[in-house]
């Protein structure tokens, strides 16, 4: 039989996220140090995981100046099972983990071979790279990290995937540029979804497994790049960091406690035409 509640929770509480802990892979670059930003803002306690020890110490201070929360910092390369199954490891030394933001994520450069050129020169290399850290590592961390996530409050996995893993790219917005958009990218950002929606099922009801597809974030690319992008945009800008706060809070905290599986799609409108 199912129960009602005795009392139901205002909106200050369903987003207190205060005695839970936060991981967030990739959590020295512009995203992850947003999101546990965003995270600890309402409470939690971080753990960020990157490669670059000192841009972690950085974000760290950052977060833990502005909010007065824990903040620890794991190095780890995530395209590598065997730093990931020490991370793993160590999460599971701790007191608990509530939540998992899965943001790290091979982008490449353009000056890496096989990456951000004609689909024909596109090596298998780079291709087995991206999908090691955009799918395998999350599927890896996922795996390990459910008996944690089952057992704390509020359960919850965010996948960050990309509006590539929903759209073609289309390509008359590189024109003129060394920008790209390589097959492995869109590849591991689809499939990321699919194993969002898979792990959804599987883990329920303990554990919500969500996704984030943002759009095209500022980041100083040419300026016909983001004059063409501007102009297929419905809000007529490309996203800053500040602008996908909102979607994390939301699915990190019980404001959506009866969410999962789903995937919050926030560019701007760009995916509407």
């Amino acid at each position: 039989m199912m129960r009602c509640r005795n009392k139901l929770k205002n909106v200050k509480q369903l987003i207190d996220l205060s005695g839970r802990r936060a991981v967030v892979t990739g959590g020295s670059g512009f995203l992850g140090a947003t999101f546990g930003d965003a995270l600890a803002e309402i409470g939690a306690n971080i753990v960020l995981v990157d490669i670059d020890e000192a841009k972690l110490n950085k974000s760290a201070q950052d977060i833990m100046s502005r909010w007065g929360v824990s903040v620890e910092i794991i190095t780890c390369d995530l395209e590598l099972e065997s730093e990931r199954n020490e991370l793993i490891q160590y999460l599971h030394s701790l007191p608990s983990v509530d939540i998992l933001v899965n943001n790290a994520a091979f982008a490449g450069t353009s000056n890496l071979e096989g990456w951000v050129v004609p689909f024909e020169e596109q090596t298998v290399d780079t291709w087995k790279r991206a999908i090691e850290v955009n799918l395998t590592a999350v599927f890896d961390l996922c795996k390990g990290c459910a008996p944690l996530l089952k057992a704390g409050m509020g359960g919850s996995i965010i996948n960050i995937s990309s509006i590539y893993g929903l759209s073609a790219p289309d390509y008359r917005l590189y024109e003129g540029t060394q920008m790209g958009n390589p097959a492995a990218y869109s590849a591991s950002k689809g499939g990321l979804l699919q194993l969002t929606r898979w792990l959804s099922t599987t883990l329920a009801p303990n554990v919500r497994v969500n996704s984030i597809s943002p759009g095209g974030v500022f980041r100083e690319q040419p300026q016909e790049f983001v004059q063409r992008y501007v102009s297929r945009t419905p809000s007529g800008r490309m996203a800053t960091e500040e602008d996908f706060k909102g979607a994390i809070v939301y699915l990190a905290s019980d404001l959506s406690s009866y969410m999962t599986g789903q995937n919050l799609i926030v560019d701007g409108g760009w995916t509407v035409w």
